[in-house]
């Protein structure tokens, strides 16, 4: 059991989701509130992105998992992809010391053909500097688009079957998972025990649909740079009040 403290109530946890996937949303409406630039509201997004990467480290967390940018996303203004292009390179040259010395190990999904070379070069630092730590896996889903990692999935089994180094009888649910982009997550975390979504939209956005088919789902309102500790800790006890069957009783 974990316990925790906001202000003078105490909270007790009895489950702990070992991977969590976050939607992260509401950057830009978040500044347009405050008549700023929607880059604005990227730049405090990462301030989140830190303070619940420790937290959720804190509490046991496994892996976090956290959509940072989707394939569908090179559509926006030029202006702002570039902008958010480049947060990468801040976000790990300001909190990679932090995250490092809390013992988070850096990862990424999502295809890096797109990627700025300075973009990619961030990550890769940062992957290397965190590989040895042994806590939370932070997980970034960049330039990530789960029907892309399917039709990948399938396009590598099915050269595989070309090239017999696999029958077709051999396909199961757990082969195919091998071939999906969450294969380098230790085998009891692949998939998400709980997936949240800020600023209070209802739908997954593309956001691993193999791996959530048996995820619990937590919607808040809440922009995502608002999103801190304390709403990190209601959307665990949300998911204490769930009961998980899989599809059993």
């Amino acid at each position: 059991m974990i316990r925790l403290r906001i202000k003078s109530k105490e909270i007790k946890l009895e489950k702990i989701p070992k991977h969590i996937g976050i939607i992260m949303d509401g950057n830009g409406r978040w500044a347009k509130k405050r008549l700023k630039p929607r880059v604005f509201g990227h730049k405090a997004g990462m301030d989140a992105l830190q303070e619940v990467t420790i937290a959720a480290s804190e509490y046991g967390v496994k892996v976090l998992t956290v959509y940072a940018f989707s394939t569908e996303n090179w559509s926006r203004p030029q202006d702002e992809v570039k902008f958010i292009m480049n947060l990468p390179v801040e976000f790990f040259d300001k909190y990679v010391p932090e995250l490092h010395k809390n013992n988070v190990r850096i990862q990424m999904i999502g295809e890096t053909h797109r990627l700025p070379q300075e973009t990619l070069q961030a990550l890769n630092k940062a992957i290397q500097t965190t590989r040895q730590n042994s806590g939370l896996v932070l997980n970034f889903a960049l330039n990530y688009g789960g029907r892309a990692e399917i039709t990948n999935a399938v396009r590598l089994i099915a050269q595989d079957v070309l090239d017999a180094n696999l029958n077709p009888g051999d396909i199961t649910e757990d082969l195919i998972a091998n071939y999906l982009m969450t294969d380098h997550l230790p085998y009891l975390y692949r998939n998400p025990d709980l997936i949240i979504r800020t600023s209070g939209e209802l739908r997954l956005s593309n956001f691993l649909p193999w791996q959530s088919a048996y995820s619990e789902f937590y919607f808040t309102p809440v922009l995502w740079p608002d999103f801190k500790k304390a709403e990190l800790i209601k959307a665990l006890e949300e998911f204490n009040r769930r009961h998980r069957r899989f599809g059993g009783l």
